[in-house]
């Protein structure tokens, strides 16, 4: 479940992504779609990185890297 979570915020991060640099091509100097975009943006990448903190800390994820 967890990891269904945190790719449905990567997807809805890359989404964002997409929408702002849309926002920049077409929209002009005085709209604040840009910006909004870049703040739903930082904020889904907060809470994805919070998400992958939280399974390593309980343990529903682990790291099987030989290092």
């Amino acid at each position: 479940m967890l990891k269904a979570a945190i790719v449905l915020m990567l997807i809805a991060t890359v989404i964002s992504l997409f929408s702002g640099l849309f926002f920049l091509v077409k929209d002009d100097s005085q709209s604040k779609r840009l910006v909004t975009a870049l703040s739903v943006r930082v904020c889904l990448a907060a809470i994805t990185v919070g998400l992958i903190a939280w399974g390593f800390f309980s343990g529903q994820l682990v790291s099987h890297a030989p290092w």
